[in-house]
C-alpha cells in the first residue's frame, strides 16, 4: 500500500471517529428508552436517567474530538442532532410522562410532556439552519431540558432511600422539593413551559470556551462557580435550581445588553 493511501485510510478513520462517539450517546438515548419501559430492569428510572447523562457525556466528547482532530462533516451534525432528539428529548420526556401516570390519575395529562419532543425536533431542526448559534445558542438547549427531568427520579430515590452524599442535610427540605417536582402539577406546567423555551429567541450562553480568559468567559466561570457552590451546600438536590439558575443568568445578560445599547 502506498503512502498516499494509507494516509488517505488514516484521513478517513479519523473524520469517524466523532461520529462513533456520537453513535454512543444515540445507544445511550435508546437504551434509555428500553429501561423505562423494561420491566426486568431493577431501578428502571433510575437507569434510564444515568444513561441520559452517559450521553451528556459522549455529546460533550464528540465535537471535542471533532476539534480536536480537525474533522468535520455534514453527516456528523445532523447525526448529533438525531442523537440529541433521542438522547435528550424522547428519553426525558418519556420519564415525565410514566412519573405523572404514577401520580396522576386524570385521563391523557400524562401525554402533555410529550410536547417537549415535538419542540425539541424543531429545536434542533432550526439549529442545524441557524447560522446565529456557532457561539451560542438561541433557546433552550436540548440538554439542559434533559437535565431537569432526569434529576427527578434520581432525587426520589435519595428521598425516599435517605441517601445522604454531601452538605447540608435536611430530610424534611428534601422531601418537600422532591413532592413538588414530582407532583403531576409541575411536571404539566413546566413542560409546556420548558417546550415553549426550547424553540423561543432568548438568546442563552454556551460553556464551550475558545479561551479561558475573564473577561471573554465571566458569565460562563460566574454560572459554574455558582454551580459549584449550589452542589457543595444541596449536592444532587442542586440540579434543578442550576437548570434554573442557567435560564435566569441568561434572561438577565441579554436584558443588561439591551439595556446598555439603548
Amino acid at each position: 500500500m502506498s503512502n498516499f493511501g494509507l494516509w488517505n485510510e488514516t484521513k478517513m478513520i479519523k473524520k469517524q471517529i466523532p461520529n462513533c462517539i456520537t453513535l454512543a450517546n444515540l445507544l445511550c438515548g435508546v437504551l434509555s428508552v428500553y429501561c423505562i419501559y423494561n420491566d426486568a430492569v431493577k431501578i428502571p428510572f433510575i437507569t434510564a436517567s444515568l444513561l441520559i447523562i452517559l450521553g451528556a457525556i459522549f455529546d460533550f466528547f464528540d465535537g471535542f474530538v471533532a476539534r480536536l482532530l480537525r474533522v468535520s462533516s455534514s453527516i456528523g451534525k445532523e447525526l448529533d442532532s438525531l442523537a440529541d432528539l433521542i438522547t435528550f428529548g424522547l428519553a426525558p420526556s418519556l420519564l415525565a410522562v410514566e412519573i405523572v401516570k404514577n401520580t396522576s390519575d386524570t385521563p391523557y395529562i400524562h401525554l402533555i410532556p410529550l410536547c417537549m419532543v415535538l419542540m425539541s425536533a424543531y429545536r434542533l431542526a432550526k439549529f442545524n439552519i441557524d447560522e446565529r448559534q456557532t457561539t451560542s445558542f438561541i433557546g433552550l438547549p436540548t440538554p439542559a431540558n434533559a437535565l431537569l427531568w432526569l434529576s427527578i427520579p434520581l432525587l426520589q430515590y435519595l428521598a425516599n432511600e435517605k441517601i445522604h452524599l454531601w452538605g447540608l442535610y435536611s430530610e424534611q427540605m428534601y422531601m418537600g422539593i422532591v413532592n413538588f417536582l414530582s407532583s403531576h402539577y409541575f411536571i404539566c406546567i413546566g413542560s409546556i413551559l420548558m417546550a415553549i423555551l426550547l424553540v423561543s429567541e432568548l438568546p442563552m450562553f454556551s460553556l464551550k470556551f475558545k479561551n479561558f480568559s475573564w473577561k471573554d468567559n465571566k458569565i460562563k466561570f460566574g454560572f459554574l462557580l455558582s454551580c459549584v457552590i449550589l452542589l457543595f451546600v444541596f449536592n444532587c438536590f442542586a440540579i434543578p435550581f442550576i437548570v434554573l439558575t442557567y435560564i435566569l443568568v441568561s434572561i438577565i445578560t441579554n436584558l443588561i445588553k439591551k439595556w446598555n445599547s439603548t
